[in-house]
């Protein structure tokens, strides 16, 4: 594909609405993706700024590396409260209580014993009571009322 070509289609694509062309002719093909600029991504210093909503033209067969800014040293981690994770045991939606406006099963702070009821995880239309398996005290509720978990997500923290 010529040159001429190809700037025509790259300018076709950031002036208008779409953020993605693929163009296959005989055996070469171009595929012309219009780049979305994070806004609150720090850019490096090292590395130019990129014109926001310009198309980036990617060969086939070709990679690209994405470059992410490397922490510093004066960010560290939150600390996460040390204790037994009681894990999600499916996929589905978390909710603190068993009806909407009524009081959470547990809070942190709240005193659990072994079999009491933390929470209700719904999958397939069916409410699942997750139970805790030790004695102890909430120290955190890692997901909010109503947000979707994934199996194996922690849910909460308890301190024996």
């Amino acid at each position: 594909m010529d040159l001429r070509k190809l700037k025509t289609l790259i300018d076709l694509v950031s002036e208008s609405g779409i953020s993605e062309l693929e163009i296959t002719e005989g055996e070469g093909r171009v595929r012309i993706v219009k780049a979305a600029v994070p806004q609150a991504a720090p850019i490096p210093a090292t590395m130019p700024a990129p014109i926001a909503g310009a198309p980036a033209v990617v060969a086939v067969g070709a990679t690209a590396a994405a470059a992410a800014p490397s922490p510093t040293l004066a960010e560290e981690p939150p600390k996460a409260p040390t204790g037994h994770v009681v894990k999600s045991p499916m996929v589905g939606t978390f909710y603190r209580s068993a009806q909407p406006g009524s009081e959470s099963f547990v809070s942190v702070g709240s005193k659990v014993r072994q079999g009491d009821t933390l929470c209700i995880i719904e999958a397939m239309k069916l409410m699942n009571e997750i139970e805790a398996d030790c004695d102890g005290t909430v120290k955190a509720a890692l997901v909010e009322n109503g947000s979707p978990v994934e199996f194996g997500q922690p849910l909460f923290v308890i301190e024996p």
